[in-house]
């Protein structure tokens, strides 16, 4: 059967640092699969739908990881390379030098003069057009076409409506965007497009496509029809993002078309998860965790003050990177009694004392703490 393979990824994010710790670790680990993915499925393309970097002017050592990883890409393994900017990328100095590099293979569409020449690429026999559309807003729309737009949508729509009029029918047609699909499954970790949900665009003008490779959502799923497909980030990027599956989306064409999409899984470094309970069960669950070295949000349920609870849990777990107390808010009565604030501060002292001294209140101790709270109180106006 005569085929074309390529591996749809994005968001990538290289250079994030995380609760101020650096992932280019954990991004090299998982680029590091997706270069064998590359190798042992033999794909003749690999497409990156946006958010190369993590912020518009990346550090060195990002700017150095991604060098590396697309020189073995496209000159060690001979595989094109067609990206797109994202809302975090600068399309300026991601573009730079384009014209040369894609006599090399990587070809970087960052024009919106762009959109309509379309990247050729061929498998056994089957060639594949492959258009995108930097990441854009109303205002750039307008000032580069003349548009008569005013929302992202329409914008959106605009655009897809001019590679629409320019493609070919006689083979098939992919389309790279970095958008937001209205109705799609978002996380903590991404960068707004605009404010109060204007970002949102149509998955319809996309139908008439043979495969959509989006970016900007991390959450790998398709939208409106199944071949309208987020491929997701290549790593979790916020605690919301726990449960999610990480990946690439392996995509196969033959003569007549899309023949499959498959999720191809990328195993991180570090995974990252949410940890509830109490403080002594989380360290004992910790002493035999063969994943303690994840990066953690604990969610402690203790009711009573702990001295220092971050620094007991990262002995068992050293990347806890946030702590929430929510055991110690008030979940009772709006107004609490003077007798149960006064017993509150009596309890709270013994539990500081303990965790101090190694020991418990003596009874005289204990007694002339008590004697001690009633008369602040007392001093405060308070009936004893």
């Amino acid at each position: 059967m005569l085929q074309m393979k390529f591996i749809h990824t994005s968001d990538w994010h290289i250079g994030r640092q995380f609760h101020n710790v650096s992932l280019l670790e954990d991004q090299r680990h998982v680029l590091d699969q997706i270069l064998s993915y590359i190798n042992n499925e033999k794909v003749d393309a690999v497409i990156i739908a946006g958010d190369i970097y993590d912020r518009s002017v990346p550090p060195a050592t990002a700017v150095e990881l991604l060098d590396e990883v697309l020189n073995k890409i496209c000159s060690e393994m001979g595989v094109p390379i067609v990206l797109i900017p994202g809302n975090h990328d600068s399309a300026e100095r991601l573009r730079f030098g384009s014209r040369q590099l894609s006599k090399a293979g990587l070809h970087i569409i960052g024009e919106m003069s762009q959109i309509t020449e379309p990247v050729v690429i061929s498998g056994a026999d089957c060639a594949v057009n492959f258009y995108g559309i930097p990441y854009n807003d109303p205002e750039t729309v307008r000032n580069h076409f003349g548009a008569d737009v005013s929302t992202h949508d329409e914008a959106h729509a605009y655009l897809v409506e001019q590679i629409t009029a320019a493609k070919s029918n006689d083979v098939s047609n992919v389309i790279i965007s970095h958008c937001f699909i209205d109705g799609a499954e978002e996380s903590d970790s991404e960068r707004a497009l605009s404010i109060g949900g204007a970002d949102r665009v149509s998955y319809e003008p996309f139908a008439v496509f043979d495969y959509v490779a989006l970016g900007h959502l991390h959450s790998p799923q398709y939208k409106g029809k199944e071949h309208i497909r987020y491929s997701g980030s290549i790593l979790k990027y916020s605690f919301s993002e726990q449960k999610q599956k990480k990946g690439v989306t392996l995509v196969e064409f033959d003569a007549t078309g899309l023949k499959s999409s498959t999720h191809l899984a990328l195993k991180p470094l570090r995974d990252m998860r949410i940890l509830e309970g109490e403080l002594a069960a989380i360290i004992e669950q910790g002493k035999v965790d063969p994943d303690n070295d994840d990066y953690l949000l604990v969610r402690l349920t203790d009711r009573h003050a702990i001295l220092d609870a971050m620094s007991k849990l990262r002995e068992v777990y050293p990347n806890v990177l946030h702590l929430e107390k929510p055991g110690m808010l008030e979940t009772g009565e709006q107004e609490m009694s003077r007798e149960k604030l006064k017993r509150g501060e009596l309890e709270m002292f013994r539990d500081f004392f303990e965790q101090i001294s190694g020991q418990a209140l003596s009874e005289d101790q204990d007694k002339a703490i008590t004697e001690t709270i009633s008369t602040i109180h007392n001093a405060q106006g308070d009936k004893a």
